[in-house]
């Protein structure tokens, strides 16, 4: 279908400049219609079928029959190549001999510190989910102000909280994953009722 409209459009084209050719004569018009007839097939050349064969789109048919490949109906086809990915975008395995090295007891002091901000965290994230659960009350928290005339306000908070809930769990497993990874803390959580 998309065809039709574009030979129609060429087909305009063509009779305004056969139209326009009639104010010409002689020399001058032969030079028109060469132009025409030239612009007229370039046009058509450029609508050539195309193919695809598996991931390679072509507009040879010898081709296309060999593999037996697919003709493609439709708009315009735009094939961008893939780029290869350069030996510099792989991490390095091991680091470079002029890295400086860190101490052991520096190490492990740092592993100590990061230790107990991560226990401090899940402390506080801990105190946070409790303070969630007891506003949630099992999913109907006490109505506050205007919730009592406006119910959607009311199921609005309901909703955040279940959200909240749900957001300090994610982030009380995270924490849990982090303490296991630098080796230490308590990895028994199990995120004591889902809302």
């Amino acid at each position: 279908m998309p065809s039709f409209f574009v030979f129609a459009t060429q087909w305009r084209v063509f009779q305004t400049m056969l139209h326009g050719m009639a104010q010409f004569s002689g020399f001058m018009k032969q030079i028109y219609l060469v132009v025409a007839a030239l612009l007229w097939t370039g046009c058509a050349l450029a609508q050539d079928r195309i193919y695809r064969c598996g991931n390679e789109y072509t507009n040879t048919i010898t081709e296309a029959q060999a593999k037996t490949c697919k003709l493609v109906s439709g708009g315009n086809i735009t094939v961008v190549p893939g780029g290869r990915p350069s030996a510099a975008a792989k991490p390095a395995a091991m680091s470079p001999p002029s890295a400086p090295r860190v101490d052991s007891n520096d190490q492990r002091s740092k592993d100590a510190d990061a230790r107990f901000i991560l226990e401090s965290e899940l402390k506080k994230a801990e105190a946070r989910h409790a303070e969630l659960l007891k506003e949630y009350n099992n999913g109907e928290p006490e109505k506050i102000g205007p919730e009592t005339r406006n119910h959607q306000k009311y199921l609005d908070r309901v909703a955040e909280l279940k959200k909240s809930i749900e957001r300090n769990e994610n982030d009380i497993a995270g924490i849990k994953r982090e303490l296991s990874r630098v080796g230490g803390g308590s990895a028994n959580y199990s995120g004591s009722t889902k809302p």
